[in-house]
């Protein structure tokens, strides 16, 4: 998180420790003795995601707790998960999932941040909020604090999606349209990416900015 002690450290702990706690559990089931109360609620694969950025979380704490300097971080975060049972999504804070299906880019997640929230409410249009000088507020992140609750959603994929993971020094300063015509390019996935950070750079480069862009090859394989 821009503006944060040691946000690099954050994100950096978090992505390690996500992909740790997945690997880990990939023969867990629901019977499993699991870090925190399983959620009825979530598929396996929800439950997975949320325990691991819970345990992320946790081990912010353990890092702060060890070395002063690193004391105020924080990270946001966006996950997929695909395995046979199919795809599931987390997210905390602004960090954003797109999907890209029949030349349509739509988003997969509401940012978890103020003005956003007065949008929803109906309070603030979406102009507005991209202006507003508390639009990088959120309200939901892996702070080291009290356990996220991240928000964790089945996604159905089918074959020639795209899929779109950013961190808010993309979507905050790339229009939806130019984010969209990027992502449509014929072009190899890797050159997208660079194209999609090159044009945030242009737009005043404000922020980091984390690409990842995935390719569904076939229904049941993703590349």
């Amino acid at each position: 998180m821009g503006g944060h002690a040691a946000g690099e450290v954050a994100s950096r702990i978090a992505v390690e420790t996500i992909e740790s706690v997945i690997n880990d559990t990939r023969a867990a089931d629901h019977t499993t003795t699991w870090p925190f109360a399983y959620d009825t609620a979530l598929t396996l694969d929800g439950n997975r995601l949320k325990a691991a950025f819970q345990t992320a979380n946790r081990r912010l704490t353990s890092a702060m707790g060890d070395n002063d300097q690193l004391r105020g971080m924080a990270t946001t975060a966006v996950a997929l998960l695909v395995t046979a049972s199919g795809a599931t999504v987390a997210h905390v804070g602004d960090s954003r999932m797109y999907l890209m299906r029949g030349g349509t880019l739509t988003g997969l997640t509401q940012d978890h941040s103020w003005v956003n929230e007065q949008v929803q409410a109906g309070l603030m249009t979406d102009a507005d909020a991209r202006r507003h000088p508390w639009r990088n507020v959120v309200t939901r992140a892996i702070t080291g604090g009290d356990d996220p609750e991240p928000e964790v959603t089945p996604l159905h994929l089918e074959t020639g999606d795209r899929l779109l993971l950013c961190s808010d020094g993309l979507s905050s300063v790339v229009s939806h349209g130019q984010i969209a015509s990027l992502v449509a390019a014929d072009r190899p996935l890797d050159q997208i990416c660079a194209m999609l950070i090159d044009a945030a750079n242009e737009a005043g480069g404000p922020d980091n900015i984390t690409v990842a862009l995935i390719q569904v090859e076939h229904a049941d394989h993703v590349a």
